[in-house]
């Protein structure tokens, strides 16, 4: 064997052993999160948990309404986030390649990607909390929008940009206008993609406190209304955690480990969906 293979042979093995490693602990540690959080959080994971409302220590007190809160809250969010984005990406992606206008929007969308949460959270506050008096369920679903938006203009048109141009083009050589070469085969061909990209913005979403803190505030009572404070799953988990109660903690842990259940599962589901189409 000369030099230069075996050289090559050994690098080869050193970046295979350094990735595997990489694997290894990337998977160790979600490992030891999943395991911290059903350690903790499934022994306070009770049926009143999920059916009784917050309630100060020693009132056995439950999860109830910041579950609804949270799911009312981010289903408006990504109702609001979804075709905004998903349109956005692909006015990118397919009509403004090259544009200025096209540039200026990429360039404001990667500004709110990076964009610390609890930014977002003030600009909602003083958008629609200052103005109106009050703290809102409606206020928070808007906060949590915003964050979502630029992550799905992002994978929207990176998605669509793997697309190959002679599907594209193949459709146009059979007299299919833009709008349908756009509807009907680049989101059929990025769609797994794209579907990728709603699932980490919720994901994103899902777990955000600060800019429900200063939006929907939070609330210790039943409340689905909203133009009122609403309960949230993120500001209970903030709240109860930092309690010197034990009861409190626990149901911190049970908040935790509900939101990463729900995530996983609503993963796994878009997954399988995906594989049952292909």
């Amino acid at each position: 064997m000369s030099i230069l293979a075996r050289r090559r042979k050994i690098t080869n093995f050193i970046v295979a052993a350094l990735a595997s490693a990489a694997a290894v602990l990337s998977l160790a540690i979600l490992a030891s999160i999943l395991w911290t959080l059903f350690a903790r959080g499934l022994p306070a994971l009770r049926w009143t948990t999920l059916t009784t409302s917050m309630a100060p220590t020693g009132e056995n007190g439950g999860l109830a309404n910041a579950i609804i809160g949270s799911l009312i809250q981010v289903g408006i969010g990504m109702a609001i986030a979804t075709p905004i984005g998903v349109l956005a990406g692909t006015y990118l992606s397919e009509y403004a390649r090259g544009s200025k206008i096209g540039n200026v929007t990429r360039f404001v969308s990667d500004i709110l990607l990076s964009a610390p949460s609890i930014l977002i959270g003030l600009f909602v506050y003083t958008l629609m909390v200052a103005t109106t008096k009050t703290y809102s369920g409606f206020a928070g679903a808007v906060a949590l929008a915003v964050i979502a938006i630029p992550i799905i203009i992002r994978t929207t048109e990176d998605m669509l940009s793997l697309v190959p141009i002679a599907l594209r083009e193949a459709a146009a050589a059979l007299g299919a206008p833009k709008w349908k070469v756009t509807t009907l085969i680049a989101w059929r061909a990025a769609g797994s993609g794209m579907l990728t990209g709603l699932l980490l913005a919720l994901a994103r979403v899902a777990g955000e406190t600060a800019p429900l803190l200063f939006t929907s505030l939070g609330n210790l009572n039943w409340s689905v209304s909203l133009t009122k404070p609403m309960a949230s799953l993120p500001v209970a988990i903030y709240q109860f955690a930092a309690s010197p109660y034990e009861d409190l903690v626990q149901l911190a842990w049970a908040g935790a480990l509900l939101i990463t259940l729900g995530v996983l599962v609503i993963n796994i589901l878009a997954q399988l969906t995906i594989g049952r189409r292909r």
